[in-house]
């Protein structure tokens, strides 16, 4: 990323693009692209504390969650070391559920700052290295499970995979099941409804694919597996959904292709945000849920839009 970056001159932000017209009603001629923060080596895993009015994320290879203050515009270190931590998210009691690479489970900070451990391992083998969790109404946590972190000293410590690449659930009363079996799944999100989740999977062949599920919440299962998008030359990662259905996902592959994509409940490409750099996840903020914080490489970028981050 070039450090002389700089916001867009002119309003509306040419790197804000309409590509289908459907889009166009949550472009804010007057918002532009914003930087909030810059730093890091891998910036992931951004979840919104709209009662601290701030957002916390992971610098996975810094080994380290910060957190940036909505009201000063400071960034402070939440947790160093972080265990490698990637995905992030709250559950339904407002605790942060965290994904950790170096540790490979999925913990619970306490309110005394004090972690639970939710899953470390399935069927008497380790886990490879959770990467990003969400969390449904009825508490249980949901978590995708590929092998990143332990293919290299890097984001975690290498080590040999002892289980296939599943998505997990773990139940409210603290079961762990595997819920699906796909190639490197990555980042996961339900739909306002919470009828469908759609997930990553990052090693589909012969290209990278956003799938959807039907969910049946009350058993915990997913079924109906479908293609919702054929990526491409692009590399999905992380999802968000809004208040009507739009899909919002982290995405890379070049200049040209490093920012957020969006598309319709329908799987329709509709829209296109532009950022100087790869966008590994992204999550809605604000008083209001209407802005876009989206976690890329170094740094963190911010855009105020007209629709609402599904609860």
């Amino acid at each position: 990323m070039s450090d002389d970056w700089r916001p867009a001159r002119r309003l509306p932000d040419p790197a804000v693009r309409v590509v289908d017209e459907r889009f166009r009603p949550y472009v804010l001629g007057l918002a532009k692209v914003e930087r909030i923060a810059t730093g890091c080596r891998w910036a992931e895993g951004p979840v919104w504390f709209g009662d601290q009015r701030s957002l916390f994320w992971s610098d996975v290879p810094g080994d380290r969650i910060l957190r940036w203050d909505e009201a000063t515009g400071e960034t402070t270190v939440f947790r160093t070391p972080s265990d490698y931590s990637n995905g992030n998210t709250r559950d339904t009691a407002g605790r942060l559920v965290t994904c950790e690479h170096g540790t490979r489970r999925v913990t619970r900070t306490e309110y005394d700052g004090t972690r639970t451990v939710l899953a470390d391992s399935y069927d008497g083998h380790r886990l490879n290295s959770p990467n990003d969790v969400v969390v449904s109404s009825d508490g249980a946590v949901w978590f995708s499970d590929p092998a990143f972190g332990i293919l290299g000293d890097y984001e975690g410590f290498r080590a040999e995979s002892e289980l296939p690449t599943h998505l997990y659930r773990v139940a409210p009363d603290g079961s762990l099941d595997a819920v699906a079996d796909l190639a490197y799944p990555n980042g996961l999100a339900f739909s306002p409804d919470e009828r469908t989740l759609y997930v990553v999977e990052s090693r589909s062949r012969p290209r990278r694919r956003i799938v959807a599920f039907d969910v049946d919440l009350e058993a915990g299962r997913l079924s109906g597996q479908r293609v919702f998008v054929d990526a491409g030359d692009g590399i999905p990662d992380g999802l968000r959904l809004d208040e009507d259905g739009n899909l919002w996902c982290g995405w890379s592959g070049g200049e040209g292709l490093d920012g957020v994509r969006v598309f319709a409940p329908d799987g329709t490409l509709i829209g296109a945000i532009d950022l100087p750099e790869r966008c590994a996840n992204l999550a809605f903020g604000g008083r209001s849920l209407n802005r876009l914080f989206m976690t890329a490489t170094s740094s963190v970028y911010a855009l105020y839009v007209n629709t609402r981050g599904a609860r």
